[in-house]
């Protein structure tokens, strides 16, 4: 059995000093997919850097305090990969592919639009350079597992308040059709969905720190692990843990009958 984990820390420090580091031996994952790290390599502690069991890869944003995603293997991997080659997307550090014989696990932050207009357009950008990508890696003969912070709620069941936020960045047509067009059109697979086909307030994985959001399970579902049909197949359950706050996301948490190959 194979756990995989992905959760947006909104700064590994904050969510350090919340527990994040005690509660993860518990879990016994192989992988551990972390996105918005608010972090440089000179804020890292030798702990957040490989904690016990784990090695870890980072890819830090440019800028300080800033975006930045990082997994914790168990496994050292046949190679690494920070970016997409896009100077512009990279500079943000949205994408770290770790690889091995017959797999590839990804950790992703998807830009968010909700700032502006300029942030929106940012984002659009982003999701043509990444659809093309997304066909290059369904065709890597590859196992693939793609887990992050899309900051996309693909359907009306994975928002609390889908009516009030049609047209709010996170829940517009464009980016709803986006995703539907990379399961449909190159064959992905949301593997929570695949499990739990109607869930809807057990799904949710962010909450808004405005108002009562966390109170009254206003949230979305916006982190995903998104993978290719072999290894989604093995996948035998999912669950979001919520019985502890290490940021305002949750930690997706799903176990796939796997065996990781170096």
């Amino acid at each position: 059995m194979t756990r995989i984990i992905s959760v947006n820390l909104n700064g590994i420090r904050s969510a350090v000093r919340k527990g994040f580091l005690d509660w993860l031996p518990n879990q016994q994952a192989e992988f551990v997919c972390m996105q918005e790290l608010k972090a440089q390599a000179d804020n890292m502690t030798d702990v957040m850097l490989n904690p016990p069991g784990y090695f870890g890869y980072f890819h830090y944003a440019e800028k300080k305090g800033y975006s930045g995603v990082g997994i914790y293997a168990r496994t050292e991997p046949l190679q690494v990969i920070e970016g997409l080659g896009v100077p512009e997307i990279d500079c943000e550090g949205r994408y770290l592919e770790l690889v091995y014989d017959k797999l590839s696990i990804i950790s992703l932050y998807l830009p968010s639009g909700s700032s502006g207009d300029h942030r929106q357009d940012v984002k659009y950008v982003f999701l043509d350079h990444f659809f093309d990508h997304l066909r290059t890696l369904i065709a890597c003969g590859r196992d693939v597992v793609i887990c992050g912070d899309w900051n996309i709620a693909h359907q009306e069941i994975d928002l609390k308040n889908w009516k009030g936020n049609k047209k709010n960045s996170g829940f517009l047509p464009e980016e709803r059709a986006w995703m539907t067009r990379i399961f449909e059109e190159i064959g992905w697979v949301d593997v929570y969905r695949s499990l739990y086909p109607e869930t809807t307030g057990e799904a949710y994985t962010w909450w808004s720190n405005r108002g009562q959001a966390w109170a009254n399970n206003v949230g979305w579902r916006i982190d995903y692990q998104v993978a290719s049909k072999d290894i989604a197949a093995t996948a035998k359950s999912a669950f979001v843990y919520k019985e502890e706050r290490f940021s305002d996301h949750a930690p997706l948490i799903i176990d796939y009958e796997y065996s990781v190959q170096p």
